[in-house]
């Protein structure tokens, strides 16, 4: 039997990504739901304890040993499942630009979500609205280079992810979670809403 993985996580946050994973794979998976970050003191001490950032998604791994990060769980994931359905093996030749886009996409364009939720956080009330609108720009300007390289039908041309035979598996985990959030939950700065509508408007 697989030892368990603890998964710290809320509903329509970032951490349904890493849940879905844990089903996709078959990985068993205790999860245990976390309140309000952004509103919530005792959420984020209680999250703090284990990972002094308090972000999601947060593991505990079978060994005891926390582990956080998206890309890094990703992979890790994929190992431990020894599965190629989201990650491609070494040697395959769509590795190289799945770890560039991959990492692309957290170091750049994931921050843009962070200061964006709450700039209050960053900067002073007063200039924190058009610090906002400064990071919404920037944010589109960083989609727009992920359109540009996209290939077809899939972002790596013919590499897409495999869900096995079950019609179903995909919204096992992903579905459930994220029909649950708000807007907000989704899109806190309703940037991804925006690119949608402007790349709409430009794309044939």
């Amino acid at each position: 039997m697989t030892a368990m993985h603890k998964l710290y996580a809320r509903e329509g946050w970032g951490s349904v990504i890493i849940e879905a994973q844990f089903a996709l794979y078959g990985l068993p998976c205790e999860v245990q739901s976390v309140g309000d970050l952004f509103q919530s003191a005792d959420a984020r001490e209680e999250l703090e304890r284990v990972n002094p950032l308090a972000q999601l998604p947060t593991v505990i791994l079978p060994d005891g040993s926390v582990m956080s990060e998206s890309a890094a769980l990703s992979l890790h994931l994929a190992d431990a499942a020894a599965s190629d359905a989201l990650v491609p093996r070494a040697g395959d030749p769509t590795r190289p630009q799945f770890l560039r886009w991959l990492v692309f996409l957290v170091t750049n364009i994931y921050p843009t979500f962070t200061y964006a939720d709450d700039p209050t956080r960053f900067v002073p009330a007063a200039a924190a609205a058009e610090f906002r609108e400064n990071v919404d720009g920037y944010a589109l300007r960083l989609w727009e280079i992920v359109e540009q390289t996209a290939g077809a039908p899939w972002f790596l041309g013919d590499r897409h992810l495999h869900w096995g035979h079950d019609p179903v598996a995909p919204e096992t985990a992903m579905v459930r979670r994220a029909r649950a959030a708000t807007p907000c939950d989704c899109d806190p700065c309703g940037c991804v809403a925006r690119t949608r509508e402007r790349l709409a408007t430009q794309l044939p």
